[in-house]
């Protein structure tokens, strides 16, 4: 009984993580950047984040990853986080607006479909119609004024999004190691490859990052990262992937209202619309697939 309570109270916080604090992370994002270089942030953020975690279960007597679980979770850490969470820090470094950002991500899911067709997956009739009509979604999201005034940036976060996607089905079929110690490793892996990337680019602190930026710095590393991150890969292991790809239904409401309350972004016609056709799409994706039991 103390197991079986224990699993549910693991998925709740699971799912609580990924849809308030993930979608918190967008609007901490964007204040980071104001005072740090966003490579250098993001960089920092994922090997502090990795280093702790990994020390930590070590130390309760969690073996080291081998050779080929190290090589499996690079694979995935640089596609999720160097080019998923780093394409997205440095999409609003160029002027993208959290909830606009965290919108855009929202069609993660589209492009999860989309991208398991590699693996022999086949679509429904009702996802490929949620798949077109998520790329309506993202058309007007792109006629909106935030997206237009930075092709930059939306180039940025579309990109981000598909190799957040392929890298979340790919994770389902690599050597990666159990538990914690996936996120750990590929945070580790991901953090050392953008600070080598913010070196080679001349990245450097203007000043010190103030209270603010310090603590925008924690938050990431801290729940933003360990927390979250790991709860992520956690679900992937343990629902299906349409559940464990959900929070693109709550992230960008969360954002977006962060933003409004805290940052005075302001979200335009076209951007809510958008936001109305992409969350449609999403639920459209997922409703056949979270009727169907979880398959190994």
């Amino acid at each position: 009984m103390p197991s079986a309570r224990r699993f549910p109270l693991l998925l709740i916080g699971a799912f609580f993580a990924l849809y308030v604090i993930w979608g918190s992370t967008y609007l901490v994002i964007r204040i980071g950047i104001e005072t740090w270089p966003p490579l250098l942030l993001a960089g920092s953020r994922f090997t502090i984040a990795g280093t702790l975690l990994y020390a930590v279960l070590r130390f309760r007597g969690v073996p080291s990853p081998t050779w080929q679980q190290w090589r499996a979770a690079g694979m995935i850490g640089f596609l999720l986080l160097v080019c998923g969470n780093g394409g997205v820090s440095l999409a609003e470094h160029a002027g993208v607006a959290s909830g606009v950002a965290a919108l855009s991500v929202a069609v993660v899911p589209l492009f999860t479909l989309i991208c398991g067709l590699f693996w022999g997956h086949r679509n429904t009739g009702l996802e490929w119609a949620g798949i077109l009509l998520g790329l309506v979604g993202m058309i007007l999201l792109n006629l909106g004024s935030n997206l237009q005034a930075s092709p930059y940036g939306a180039a940025l976060v579309i990109f981000a999004a598909a190799t957040w996607a392929f890298g979340s089905v790919w994770s389902r079929y690599l050597p990666l190691p159990a538990g914690p110690m996936a996120s750990a490793a590929e945070m580790i892996v991901a953090g050392v490859v953008m600070l080598a990337g913010s070196a080679l680019i001349g990245e450097h602190m203007e000043h010190s990052p103030g209270v603010a930026g310090w603590a925008a710095l924690a938050y990431l590393v801290v729940f933003g990262s360990i927390v979250a991150f790991s709860a992520y890969m956690y679900l992937l292991k343990n629902v299906r992937p349409a559940a464990a790809t959900s929070y693109a239904y709550v992230n960008p409401v969360v954002a977006v209202l962060l933003g409004i309350v805290f940052a005075d972004e302001h979200i335009g016609m076209a951007e809510s619309v958008a936001m109305t056709v992409i969350i449609s799409a999403v639920v459209l994706i997922g409703l056949p697939q979270w009727r169907k039991p979880k398959t190994v």
